[in-house]
């Protein structure tokens, strides 16, 4: 049974990593499912009624705390590292590439959370971790965008990391560099190409046609 403790909350963050560390000794044989996360608990003492208060949603719970841990370890592995001194399709690569070593280092738990992450029950629980991953990264790159490109920016950054992370797990860091530094270089592309446009001018010329057509044509200044 869950011990006593002044502090339950310390408790729980302390006992999701120890079962996340027994997890990840074994995915790799029991795969990334009940059976492995029953196990993990049991190893660390938990009794059943322990796991479902702790990882009421099993499986995708320890792919959440596993993904938050890499993303932390990517940040730290960036602390180091002043963003200013480099170019943007710099930070987004340097940022990129460690979040990708991040998740390696586990190799192949890591390999297991990934076919479990593909199943299309979990693509909410994918989308969520990604974009909070890209939001990250742009955070850390200096974004302080507020407008429509913040949404934009993180969307498209989580199109590149997904592919980007199975292509490192499976093919290796050289074909999952190649993919990253030739998809930010047509994002930038786009980007260049986008800017100085004025995107909102139909949205203008739809709203001011509306206005006419409900109070008539504005009178000569």
């Amino acid at each position: 049974m869950i011990e006593a403790s002044n502090q339950p909350g310390d408790w729980a963050d302390r006992m999701e990593q120890r079962v996340l560390d027994a997890a990840l000794e074994r995915a790799p044989t029991l795969g990334w499912n009940g059976r492995m996360v029953a196990a993990a608990c049991r190893a660390c003492g938990l009794s059943e009624g322990d796991r479902e208060l702790l990882l009421p949603n099993g499986p995708r719970d320890l792919a959440a705390l596993l993904w938050r841990r890499h993303d932390a370890a990517a940040m730290e592995s960036l602390a180091g590292i002043d963003p200013n001194a480099l170019k943007i399709r710099e930070r987004i690569s340097q940022a990129v590439s460690a979040r990708l070593e991040a998740a390696a280092a586990d190799g192949e738990a890591e390999k297991r959370l990934a076919g479990f992450l593909a199943l299309p029950t979990n693509a909410d629980l994918v989308l969520s971790l990604t974009w909070a991953t890209a939001d990250g990264i742009w955070r850390w790159a200096g974004d302080v965008a507020t407008d429509w490109n913040h949404q934009s920016k993180r969307v498209t950054l989580s199109g590149i990391l997904i592919p980007a992370m199975t292509l490192r797990l499976f093919d290796g860091r050289e074909a999952a560099d190649a993919f990253v530094a030739a998809r930010i270089e047509n994002v930038m592309a786009f980007e260049k190409w986008k800017a100085g446009r004025d995107f909102y001018a139909p949205l203008r010329t739809a709203t001011d046609l509306l206005a006419r057509l409900r109070y008539g044509p504005r009178d000569a200044a």
